[in-house]
């Protein structure tokens, strides 16, 4: 038996007391992810000059015998400051620890990967709660219980596969509303299948999106181009609005639900392009 893990995205329909919720949420994780996301950094910038050659401006002091913040330093860390502050003792506790997960991820991935250091989280760019466990019978008909949260009611597109048990579940906020992103597993017998049926060659190109060995050409869709005018239409919009005013933020929603549009049809044609020749064949190389 093999474990089978499956994502499901489903829109939410929350009511105006759960949206409030979510909202300050995403503030109070983005407010976590900045103070820890400091106190590593200025951990490493007190240890980033010679001993005899310190900086003249200005330095960084922290003891030399205190150790480097961690995820397990700084989730005792949230510990201790969350009994003595109302907004985090509001917010779920393993939620904000999911986010000190995500900035440790953020510094590995720096050190193997050779990404780039770490970022501050503006305003508006912290979008995601992840809850890493749900409750007994998480989902009944078209709702969902999230964690501190309540039954909500979400637009189930399609149905969540007979066996599947819902793991965990990540709330995104998007341009056109809240989304729950469904990890379902289950124990299933994976055949292991040999190499069977018709064989089909893709070539992926610039002028095209990709050639067939069949002598099928797809066009190369511009999503992007064709939305151009008036993504720039609509961007001179916001400049002329005051910093911050409503109206501002009017214009910002419709500049992101754009950007969110062009998304979802890249998306789309992508799905539908991969469905159909998986149809059309038993065996696919792509040349890479």
């Amino acid at each position: 038996m093999d474990m089978l893990n499956l994502t499901y995205t489903y829109q939410l329909k929350l009511t105006q007391q759960q949206n409030q919720t979510g909202e300050a949420w995403l503030l109070t994780s983005r407010r976590v992810w900045n103070y820890a996301l400091a106190e590593r950094k200025d951990w490493y910038q007190s240890r980033s000059c010679r001993i005899d050659a310190c900086s003249l401006r200005s330095e960084y002091v922290i003891p030399t015998d205190a150790p480097r913040p961690i995820f397990a330093s700084q989730c005792k860390s949230l510990t201790q400051a969350r009994k003595n502050n109302p907004d985090l003792n509001a917010a779920h506790s393993q939620m904000l620890q999911q986010v000190l997960r995500r900035l440790e991820k953020a510094f590995i991935g720096m050190w193997e990967s050779g990404r780039g250091f770490p970022r501050f989280k503006k305003q508006g760019k912290m979008r995601s709660l992840l809850f890493p466990q749900l409750g007994v019978n998480p989902i009944q008909g078209d709702r969902v219980k999230l964690p501190g949260i309540g039954w909500a009611k979400m637009r189930l597109s399609r149905p969540i596969p007979e066996g599947f048990i819902a793991k965990q579940a990540q709330l995104v906020k998007r341009a056109s509303g809240w989304y729950v992103m469904l990890t379902l597993q289950a124990d299933v017998d994976v055949p292991d299948v040999m190499p069977h049926g018709q064989a089909l060659g893709i070539d992926l190109g610039l002028k095209s999106f990709l050639a067939t060995s069949a002598g099928e050409e797809v066009a190369r869709p511009k999503f992007f181009a064709d939305l151009q005018c008036q993504l720039r239409l609509l961007q001179q919009r916001v400049s002329r609005k005051k910093l911050g005013s409503n109206n501002w933020r009017k214009a910002q929603a419709k500049v992101a639900r754009l950007h969110e549009y062009i998304h979802d049809t890249r998306k789309d044609f992508h799905l539908k392009l991969a469905h159909r020749l998986c149809d059309q064949v038993g065996m696919i190389f792509a040349d890479v």
